[in-house]
């Protein structure tokens, strides 16, 4: 239990890696060994994760074992023109295509969110695209190294199949080449911008989060958020970060908006003593839509590994009632299941 939930946070996990990832030049937010977030605290503590893990005071909802999927998306080969449609392949893996371009966001096809096959948090529901439906994928985003979004099984499929390019922040190429050499990574710091084709582009942007895939590996490498420069308008790609004070969202309003679609989290927040600094609640996640200042927004990281201690459809209701709360229309911030599609 406690490995699983480590792989999956980012906590210290039994998983023994030590690797060194990055070697470059102090900055705002790396000190020589390790990365920070100027703006964000110190992650919690071993002792804290037994407190959550083991403490006589914890609820952790019954979620079922299997959900089956009501929609399933066979995506086009290529989606050209000024269109973008984007498929929810489930927790934050998505498929963007647009220009002749076709993009993934955090691939996870694996059964399990770990290091090892036959433990760890597994899927409730089967993604929303099977692997042999996907078109040519020409490049990934992965935006930090925990195994609900670095899957290095499901990279090597594509480095095999479609040999992409894998766009990340600093360090974690190194961590997938370890994993598979033909795995074609990149690594970038926070705000660079990078060409990806056809006039799309993307700048990695900093988010309140950290990493770590084994015990002595925290913030050896960084963490990110994306905003991709699209025909339809700039899409702001956040797919793990605590809210805070909310200073990230209103710096990037204020550096890249306008902004046309905001694909924000709403899960994996119980229990907020724990959570808050690292995951957004749906409240979190309606104050950062408003911050940002999108036009519309979806959601993601819930209803597909259960991290954390909430009802797997309590993000989805919580999010409803944050909206009203806000007097936001529903339709302005929805919740697409596995399969479904947005096109803008």
């Amino acid at each position: 239990m406690l490995a699983g939930a480590a792989t999956a946070i980012g906590v210290p996990s039994v998983w023994i890696s030590n690797m060194k990832t990055y070697d470059g030049p102090v900055s705002d937010h790396f000190d020589g060994m390790r990365f920070y977030d100027p703006d964000g605290v110190p992650p919690k503590s071993l002792a804290e994760v037994l407190r959550w893990q083991f403490g006589s005071d914890r609820k952790r909802a019954s979620w079922p074992d299997w959900i089956p999927n009501a929609h399933s998306d066979t995506p086009p080969p290529r989606v050209s023109g000024d269109k973008v449609r984007l498929s929810f392949v489930g927790h934050v893996s998505w498929l963007i295509q647009t220009r002749d371009l076709n993009i993934l966001i955090d691939p996870v096809w694996s059964l399990r969110a770990s290091p090892v096959s036959f433990a760890g948090p597994k899927r409730h529901n089967d993604p929303g695209i099977g692997f042999d439906a996907l078109p040519k994928i020409d490049v990934v985003l992965v935006s930090h190294g925990h195994y609900d979004h670095l899957d290095a099984a499901t990279l090597s499929k594509l480095a095999e199949k479609f040999s992409p390019r894998v766009i990340t922040p600093l360090g974690n190429d190194v961590t997938m080449r370890d994993a598979d050499a033909a795995i074609k990574a990149e690594a970038f710091d926070w705000q660079d911008r990078v060409e990806l084709g056809n006039g799309i582009a993307v700048t990695l942007v900093a988010t309140r989060h950290w990493s770590a895939r084994g015990l002595f590996d925290r913030n050896k490498a960084l963490w990110a958020s994306f905003v991709l420069e699209t025909p339809a308008g700039k899409l702001y790609i956040v797919c793990d970060s605590g809210y805070g004070e909310g200073k990230h969202f209103r710096r990037v309003a204020e550096q890249h908006g306008p902004l046309r679609l905001a694909i924000l989290p709403i899960g994996a927040y119980e229990p907020r003593w724990f959570m808050k600094d690292q995951h957004m609640n749906p409240a979190d996640a309606v104050r950062a839509f408003t911050d940002c200042g999108a036009q519309e927004a979806l959601a993601h990281h819930h209803g597909t590994f259960q991290l954390t201690d909430e009802a797997i459809d309590a993000p989805v209701n919580a999010l409803a009632e944050a909206l009203k709360e806000a007097n936001i229309p529903p339709e302005r911030f929805a919740a697409l299941k596995p399969g479904q599609v947005c096109e803008i």
